[in-house]
């Protein structure tokens, strides 16, 4: 090794012990220091960031690139505001405020935290796996001539080894293989110590062979440098035994009780081996701890020539062996997961890195002069001193029209909508990118692929259409394609979605995501959803088929919760057209709500039910269907009811209109296309008048005002009856909720609306309820 080579190593090691320090001081500061007005443990994970200091110091001052984007394990966010905090991006007055309201936060956040953070982590599992999703859409975007092939980086994950529990990481790795991925790392800090226990020692070499298997590069680090000198000297291959069958849960316990513990084991253990004496002889107690404690995730030396190996494409997974909480006094202690320094503790740790009392937050307190600059000199070099990046431009959305029909069902219509963009040659429909989990045809995105085709990175032939076997899916992939079909996992579309929704901000190209997906089955990728969500990423989600609507298909296709659960998910706006011409109007919205800086993701739920549309005198209702409803017949003079729908079972609520109009003059008939926003919108309006000391009627206030107090409301959806039962606590009218609050079973429509009480009949009989 160079001079100049070993000098970059020792001042990695400088800045590891900075990061270490300063991850651990802004978590005592948070607990120890920081005034506490609610009793409560503010927490932080010093153990989890002391056990990945020095790979991200290896990372980040040294291997990334300036194109290389990361997800940093939930518990190492501390580690990575200090990384940002040396690279000027990150404030004191923000660390001193960590886990406070508006300071840096627990996990690393896309759109809380003000450093650049690429990928939100928190739920584990998730921030793994969405890296190899951004390196599909990277792939993408070069092949579409969004990115040159030159600028294109890795994307890497930071991962605990317990994140390798989490089920999603194997369905993950499963589509990478199919789709071939390249440009990412996966690192892992193998700690063998999660919150409740230590790794079982039988999965070694079980992670080798799942990721071998799947294509990727494995590369185990397994011992420093230290050790693999000790190993050189005589005695020194039967303590490398020793360590390989030492089970996980006693090299813990060893570390915490130290160098007169280790030598105490080895001598009773190995102490008739030949060298073996003189080996443990030639170290104190410190040197000894040192020797056992320097495995391959805590040597700079040996993460460098891992990374500086590994400069191609191909997927690696890096196995760095660590110790949770190396460097601080529970190292190793079983309990350490959410442990905390004593203020006695953190002072020895001070004053060992020779920082003097009152300069803990100064960046290189402790550090000489020259050593000072060489780290300071380092950083600076580092191709992340930079911003946050801004927004991609939005795309216009050409108009959409209104497919053509008497009868038809949403789930069709979306299909022809989508159509009609595909055979046109808009911008827009150049960057929509559509994906689904196995469901393209049965959820009307088959006419999409026929025109724009199958990406894949190398050509895929249609073997049916070639042997002219006649099929209505002619499905030829290629480069120039632009639909991302995947396996039957939902955790896995959420996180494809995610990937796409963020291609703006990742890599400055927008892309306007459309997935597809068996409303139901929601729930199975709902964590990856919320992920999706909470880091912002925007996409348009559609959902179909939807309820107990879908007739002889079955209960567990029938979903009856999501209404509920899209009022419930922030960053993402729920609407159920009942008629193709609302859905194209909301169609419209969405595009353009996605690309608003102020905007969302949407989640349409739409039917496969084929009912009459209705005939619309002018386009005044639009404006008001996108807000979240609108009367569709508007209350008369002296009403005292209306009838409130929404979505599929519009063709019930305007047959029971029809049958009570006569005997109750004035009878309104209100439709609801989306009560999330109705009751976000009515929410936000009670909070103005305290927050603002003004209050502005809410949009569902405006529609219910021409109703009497004392009206009476039934309200009747293909889902939870609570998504629109709270209507009665807008102005105190009374309710009659009608909906699906059992599981659903085969049968034809009619049988069913009646055994659910969906029918015009249950309508009639709850407003006669209503009114006597």
């Amino acid at each position: 090794m160079t001079q100049n080579a070993l000098d970059r190593i020792q001042t990695i090691e400088l800045l590891d012990e900075r990061l270490r320090w300063l991850s651990s001081w802004t978590i005592h500061n948070a607990n120890h220091v920081r005034e506490s007005r609610d009793g409560l443990k503010v927490g932080g994970h010093q153990a989890s960031c002391a056990s990945i200091s020095t790979i991200m110091a290896a990372l980040y001052f040294h291997a990334l690139g300036p194109n290389d984007k990361v997800a940093v394990k939930p518990h190492a966010g501390p580690v990575l505001h200090a990384i940002h905090y040396l690279l000027g991006n990150q404030s004191r007055e923000q660390l001193q405020n960590f886990r406070g309201l508006g300071g840096a936060q627990s996990y690393p956040s896309r759109t809380k935290d003000r450093i650049p953070v690429d990928f939100s982590t928190g739920s584990v599992g998730l921030g793994v796996a969405i890296t190899a999703f951004a390196s599909l859409v990277q792939d993408y975007l070069i092949a579409h001539g969004g990115l040159a092939e030159g600028d294109a980086g890795r994307m890497i994950a930071l991962m605990g080894d317990a994140e390798l529990d989490e089920g999603n990481i194997y369905e993950c790795l499963i589509e990478a293989y199919k789709h071939q991925v390249r440009n990412c790392w996966w690192v892992v800090d193998y700690n063998r110590q999660s919150l409740d226990a230590t790794t079982a020692d039988r999965m070694f070499r079980r992670f080798d062979d799942i990721f071998e298997t799947c294509g990727w590069r494995v590369v185990t680090l397994k011992y420093g440098k230290l050790q693999q000198a000790a190993f050189r000297e005589p005695g020194g291959e039967a303590l490398r035994d020793w360590i390989e069958t030492t089970p996980n849960v006693e090299f813990a316990a060893l570390t915490y009780q130290g160098g007169a513990a280790w030598r105490a084991r080895l001598l009773a253990d190995l102490g008739g081996v030949p060298g073996m004496a003189d080996l443990l002889a030639a170290r104190d107690d410190a040197a000894l701890a040192r020797l056992m404690t320097n495995l391959g995730g805590h040597c700079a030396e040996c993460l460098v020539e891992a990374f500086d190996a590994c400069q191609d494409d191909v997927p690696t997974l890096f196995i760095a062996y660590t110790v949770k909480g190396y460097g601080l006094p529970f190292a190793g202690h079983k309990d350490n997961h959410a442990g905390l320094m004593n203020p006695a503790q953190i002072e020895g740790f001070r004053d060992q890195l020779g920082i003097a009392p009152g300069a803990e937050w100064e960046p290189w307190a402790g550090l000489g002069e020259n050593a000072a600059a060489a780290a300071r000199a380092l950083a600076e070099a580092s191709p992340l001193v930079r911003a946050k990046r801004g927004r991609a431009a939005s795309v216009d959305v050409p108009a959409l029209a209104t497919p053509e029909g008497a009868e038809q069902s949403t789930q069709a219509a979306f299909g022809k909508i989508l159509l009609d963009l595909a055979k046109g040659g808009s911008e827009f429909a150049r960057r929509i990118v559509t994906t689904s989990p196995d469901v393209t045809v049965s959820t009307n995105l088959g006419a999409w692929v026929n025109q724009r085709g199958l990406f894949r990175r190398q050509e895929l032939e249609d073997v049916f259409l070639k042997a002219r076997i006649p099929s209505a899916q002619k499905w030829g992939g290629s480069s120039a394609g632009q639909h991302i079909e995947l396996g039957i996992a939902e955790n896995n579309l959420f996180l494809m979605l995610a990937a796409l929704g963020l291609a703006g901000d990742i890599f400055g190209e927008r892309l306007i995501p459309v997935g597809t997906v068996y409303d139901p089955f929601i729930a199975r990728g709902l964590d990856a959803l919320n992920y999706a969500c909470y880091q912002d990423a925007r996409f348009m989600l559609v959902a179909t088929p939807s309820g107990v609507t879908l007739g002889p298909e079955g209960g567990a296709h029938q979903s009856i919760n999501p209404p509920l659960i899209a009022m419930g998910q922030p960053g993402l706006t729920h609407y159920e057209p009942a008629f193709v011409d609302e859905l194209a109007v909301l169609m419209q919205h969405g595009f353009a709500l996605m690309q608003q800086p102020d905007g969302e993701s949407v989640y349409l739920r739409l039917s496969t039910r084929v009912i009459d549309q209705v005939a619309r005198e002018g386009a005044d209702w639009a404006a008001d269907a996108v807000k979240g409803g609108y009367w569709l017949k508007k209350p008369g003079a002296g009403a005292q009811a209306a009838i409130v729908y929404m979505g599929a079972l519009a063709p019930e609520a305007l047959a029971a209109w029809d049958a009570m109009a006569e005997d109750m003059p004035g009878l309104g008939l209100l439709a609801i296309t989306s009560p999330d926003l109705l009751h976000r919108d009515w929410s936000a309006a009670e909070a103005r008048r305290w927050t603002d000391g003004a209050r502005t009627p809410a949009h569902v206030e405006t529609l219910l005002s021409v109703l009497p107090q004392g009206a009476g409301l039934v309200t009747l959806l293909d889902g939870a009856p609570a998504a629109l039962s709270w209507l009665g606590g807008v102005r105190g009218q009374r309710v009659v909720p009608l909906g699906t609050d059992r599981f659903g079973q085969t049968g034809d429509l009619p049988d069913l609306y009646r055994a659910y009480r969906l029918d015009v009949d249950a309508v009639v009989e709850a407003m006669a309820g209503l009114i006597a």
